[in-house]
This record gives C-alpha cells, structure tokens and sequence, in this order.
C-alpha cells in the first residue's frame, strides 16, 4: 500500500460583477490526492508532493512519534474512543460476516 498520486481535480472559478455582467475570472487549482502509508487515510493538497512515497497522515506522524503528541488532552480522548468504537465495528463485521 504505497503513497501513490490518486487523481488531480481541478477546481474553476467564475465570478459576477456587481453590475450583474459575468466577469470571467478563471482560477484554476489543483488538487492531488495521497494516500497515507501507514494508515491508508486519503488527503488532499495543492502542490504536488515531490517524494510520494514519504508522505504521512497527522495520525501517521503521531504513530511514528508518541513522544511529540502535543494535542490537547480532550482530542486525545475523542481519538481512544473513536479507535475503541472502530475496534467494535470491526469485531462485530468478523462474527457476522454478510
């Protein structure tokens, strides 16, 4: 599960003057998809990554490096539970596979 460039997308935008006349005022921006490494989380950016493949989560990241979690202690909370939550969904999806 390698980070690997997904798709661009390409966002345009048209802009209307106060007068009620169509300004056309293209904005074109990029978007590329990643996927993360460690975690396979899908992220978007802007700028094309130069090196894909080193390309980390925030969630990646704080799994690399315990000791630099600097969150407050209210989001660490909210992520134990969510993961305790995502563990029990998964135990359930084993024992009743549909």
């Amino acid at each position: 599960m390698g980070s690997s460039l997904i798709e661009p997308l390409k966002l345009i935008i048209n802009v209307t003057s106060s007068k009620g006349k169509k300004v056309k005022r293209k904005r074109e921006r990029i978007f590329y998809n990643y996927e993360c490494t460690l975690t396979g989380q899908s992220f978007s950016m802007t700028e094309k990554a130069p090196n894909p493949a080193e390309l980390v989560s925030v969630e990646g990241y704080y799994q690399l490096h315990p000791d630099k979690n600097d969150r407050p202690a209210a989001i660490k909370k909210q992520l134990a539970h969510d993961a305790e939550a995502q563990q029990a969904l998964d135990d359930l999806k084993k024992e009743n596979p549909q």
